[in-house]
């Protein structure tokens, strides 16, 4: 989940990169960013069973967490994009900051208060603070260096975004469950320090990237493609649909982990011991990475694609119908496997697309709305079959990806529309 990158592609064309020679420092600086927002977005893994607890919440309402903090990505990324090509990216970096850390700060009042509506509302500026962070930060990597170096630039900053996410289940466990089981008479107080600590984080950066010398990235030229052309591409449709379930099971699955992890009749572990083991899911996305990259330089991505999909199904499969170590380890090591499938989705949809390419890109950013949906979805199944049960509906998402990988992401020739 926290791997998902917004471009400045809904809006505009990406600005062609610069010999830049100074660049070290900048780079360093923007890395902290993919680091903060892989962070926060895994918090909400420990964020919903605490919640949940707390306010005695059923699957559904759980869920709103999710539901609210990607719905971000779909309301918030065009007119991010639009900001930011007024106002500029550096000034869009430090806007995003700040708007993230009012969120953060939000969860204060939302604890004192014991609101549940007050921490979704704080949820949704987190996030929009975050997509407008990921407009703005996204394009400095690219240029900080020569064009064929891009790719190796992307994938460091993706790496250190995996880092945040494999961390943040220890910093949740640590200072949110401290080792507790949660009910209504605990409160939601304990959520207070942890955000406090992240706010003052993201306000240091906000401060530190106002006063950066970085480079400038120029004007934006606007795109004059359309979004109709581009959707005309079957395999770019296609693409979007596997986008969003692939957002949606991965969110959803690794929203249910404690829950599932805590289940007397599956594993049994307390919350703080289910919070930990989180590390091991996007832990596994982060190595199968490095590890993905290396095998798709001699197997086609939609044939790595399918078999990593088809790898999750068998390993949901083990989940449903499985108990203690086997049904744990499983539902862990879906991380592993879900590792290639955003980027691997992402650049076979784009796959030939030429001048459309960008306006592609916005199609698929907004189809991150799957982790809203999904995981809402899974929720209401939860809470009318089980929990173990409602592993089913990422199941099914992931057979459309294994169909995606063998024949939907074949690129496709459309009569009329220029590339």
């Amino acid at each position: 989940m926290a791997e998902f990158s917004v471009s400045a592609k809904p809006v505009t064309e990406q600005l062609p990169p610069q010999d830049t020679s100074n660049n070290t420092w900048a780079l360093c600086s923007l890395t902290t960013l993919f680091f903060m927002w892989g962070f926060i977005t895994c918090l909400n893994d420990i964020l919903i069973p605490y919640l949940k607890g707390a306010f005695e919440l059923s699957y559904t309402q759980a869920m709103l967490i999710q539901f609210c903090f990607f719905s971000a990505y779909f309301i918030v990324s065009i007119p991010a994009g639009n900001l930011v090509a007024r106002i500029g990216y550096q000034k869009g970096i430090v806007t995003g900051l700040s708007i993230a850390a009012c969120g953060c700060l939000l969860f204060y009042p939302a604890a004192s208060m014991e609101v549940y509506l007050l921490f979704l509302i704080a949820l949704f500026v987190l996030a929009a603070g975050i997509t407008i962070l990921q407009v703005s930060a996204n394009p400095f990597v690219s240029v900080l260096g020569p064009v064929k170096t891009a790719p190796s630039r992307l994938t460091m900053t993706q790496a250190f975004n995996s880092l945040g996410t494999t961390l943040a289940p220890f910093f949740g466990a640590y200072l949110i469950f401290s080792g507790a089981e949660i009910t209504p008479e605990s409160g939601s107080s304990a959520v207070q320090l942890p955000y406090l600590l992240l706010a003052a984080a993201l306000l240091l950066l906000a401060g530190i990237f106002a006063k950066l010398t970085l480079p400038n990235l120029g004007t934006v030229k606007q795109n004059t493609a359309n979004y109709a052309d581009a959707l005309k591409f079957s395999h770019l449709k296609l693409g979007a649909i596997a986008i969003f379930l692939y957002v949606g099971a991965e969110v959803a699955i690794g929203s249910f982990l404690v829950s599932y992890l805590n289940d007397p009749t599956i594993a049994g572990l307390t919350e703080a011991e289910a919070s930990r083991l989180i590390a091991y899911y996007w832990g596994g996305a982060m190595i199968g990475r490095f590890v993905g990259a290396i095998v798709m330089q001699h197997i086609s991505a939609g044939k790595v694609l399918a078999f990593n999909a088809v790898a999750a199904i068998v390993l949901l499969l083990l989940t449903i119908f499985s108990s203690g170590d086997i049904a744990k380890w499983s539902v862990l090591a879906i991380g592993l496997f879900n590792s290639i499938m955003f980027p691997t989705i992402f650049s076979l949809a784009i796959s030939g697309l030429g001048q459309h390419a960008s306006r592609g890109s916005g199609v698929l950013c907004l189809a991150i709305v799957g982790g809203a949906i999904v995981p809402l979805l899974q929720g209401v199944m939860a809470d009318a079959i089980g929990l173990q049960l409602a592993f089913f509906l990422p199941l099914l998402c992931y057979i459309y990806i294994a169909f995606y990988g063998v024949k939907g992401s074949v690129p496709t020739q459309v009569e009329g529309v220029k590339e």
